[in-house]
């Protein structure tokens, strides 16, 4: 059993769903060496999240991001939530990842991700201005 951890940071979004499948690729050439295992992404933020979701049609992130703007909509008036002092769109931003989640988890095979056919690895980012966030990715298995 092998263990390997990293942190890397995301590119700098603002509001919106970003496929990072790439990225996450990109920043752990470690993945190919395992024959077996499982990959932990953890975004050590409370106002974004990660998920794994469809990663070919761009209109699926759109909707996910309005849909949530629905769920939990910014407070422009200032009447809907206590929490204020880092602006009308953070709070909502906490209760968005609060709802899809601050990790992920894939398990490896033979040095790639087991993702399905239509899956991939999701940024989403809940704040107007752009941010630069930090993943932690732990990497749990057996190497080839």
């Amino acid at each position: 059993m092998s263990w390997t951890q990293k942190q890397f940071t995301l590119p700098p979004q603002s509001r919106g769903s970003y496929l990072i499948t790439d990225h996450i690729l990109h920043e752990l050439p470690e993945l190919k060496s395992y024959k077996i295992g499982l990959l932990h992404l953890f975004i050590q933020h409370t106002s974004c999240a990660l998920s794994l979701n469809e990663n070919w049609d761009e209109d699926v992130r759109a909707d996910m991001s309005d849909a949530l703007d629905r769920i939990a909509p910014e407070d422009k008036k200032g009447d809907m939530y206590r929490h204020s002092c880092e602006g009308s769109d953070d709070m909502p931003a906490h209760v968005k990842s609060a709802l899809v989640g601050a990790s992920v988890s894939v398990p490896i095979k033979d040095g790639k991700l087991c993702t399905g056919t239509w899956q991939g690895i999701w940024y989403l980012e809940f704040r107007r201005v752009r941010h630069t966030r930090r993943v932690v990715a732990t990497i749990q298995g057996e190497k080839a």
